[in-house]
């Protein structure tokens, strides 16, 4: 798996996050398909990486390099994985907060067996140094190393076996532009629809020994956000309900008791954010508000309401940014059972029309 600071999980883990922790690893490495044909979903990128992999093989030739870049959970580390089991060749797997220096680069780079592919999560967390030292292995395959200062500086050219870079992002704007033009191939996943989720539970539940109904999963579909590692890690809190509560096998009525309990929606909304949008309804009229202050009102970050809570709130269209502050929708409303208020109309305007 990446490798990751401690600064990545000083977050309250959320059942609904789709962040990876450490706990992610348990269900995942088992979980990971290993070739295209296993990989359910993304059929527009599974399609292209077919052809790229295939010609590349025919040619006999490395594939160029990857960028992959949508929300986090969606499968770019798998599908790192898969391209690498479809080229028959060795996957080295880093992060970009845990290259530091040139050197650990370089030291990396010089390891790798002809064709290898090379997978740099969260790649645009590179230092810009360490960035700079990537454009030439990118483009000429080669390092170009300076060692010593003033009159003892020593400039070496070391040559590079043909690689393949695999970069993961989940803010592809924040990629600098040297950088994002050497990908010869730029893929983004998208959030899965509840049926393809559904397989994946389907068979992630397979893989665990559990038994479960095309009902069951479906119902841990439609709370996981659209996103598979959200789904496994809710199959297997729900696993260990159904085998107190339901002789092991997770039905439709397991699933939904199981995920009321844990207090995740119908719609994938946690015990958070609810109390994020009811926040805003109660105590600001369903804003505007700043974020600053409803941090302050709810007791978070205000860091932590704008990447970890408001990105799918805004996706289902509950929230939304205006320049005066956050304001909740009318579907919010809807969903929370709380009255909405219709606009009212100005009474100047009345008497003047």
């Amino acid at each position: 798996m990446p490798e990751y600071t401690e600064e990545d999980f000083d977050l309250e883990t959320r059942m609904v996050a789709p962040e990876y922790t450490p706990d992610d690893a348990e269900v995942e490495n088992p979980l990971r398909p290993k070739q295209l044909s296993d990989y359910i979903g993304q059929e527009k990128v599974k399609e292209n990486m077919s052809v790229y992999i295939r010609a590349a093989l025919k040619r006999q030739e490395t594939l160029d390099h990857v960028l992959l870049y949508g929300p986090p959970g969606l499968g770019k580390t798998t599908l790192a994985g898969i391209i690498a089991n479809e080229l028959g060749v060795h996957l080295r797997i880093t992060s970009g907060p845990a290259i530091e220096r040139p050197g650990d680069l370089a030291a990396i780079l010089t390891n790798l067996n002809p064709g290898d592919v090379l997978f740099i999560d969260e790649v645009h967390r590179l230092p810009r140094t360490v960035e700079e030292i990537l454009y030439p292995a990118m483009e000429d395959f080669s390092l170009d190393i300076i060692t010593g200062k003033g009159q003892m500086a020593a400039s070496y050219h070391l040559p590079l076996p043909h690689f393949t870079l695999v970069g993961a992002t989940t803010r592809a704007g924040q990629l600098s532009a040297p950088l994002r033009d050497r990908f010869g191939i730029v893929e983004r996943l998208e959030l899965y629809a509840p049926r393809d989720l559904a397989r994946i539970v389907t068979r992630s539940a397979g893989i665990l020994g559990v038994e479960i109904s095309a009902e069951g999963a479906l119902e841990i579909a439609s709370r996981s956000r659209g996103t598979p590692r959200i789904a496994n890690r809710m199959l297997k809190r729900v696993r260990d309900f159904a085998q107190v509560a339901s002789d092991g096998k997770i039905t439709y009525e397991a699933a939904k008791k199981a995920l009321d309990r844990m207090e995740v929606d119908e719609l994938g909304l946690d015990a958070n954010d609810r109390r994020m949008l009811l926040t805003m309804i109660r105590y600001y009229n369903g804003g505007p508000v700043g974020l600053e202050t409803l941090a302050a009102a709810i007791g978070e970050e205000a860091v932590t309401l704008e990447d970890v809570y408001e990105p799918y709130l805004m996706q289902i269209g509950f929230l939304q940014r205006t320049p005066r502050g956050r304001v909740a929708t009318k579907a919010a409303y809807l969903h929370l059972d709380v009255p909405y208020p219709e606009p009212q109309a100005d009474p100047q305007q009345q008497t003047l029309f």
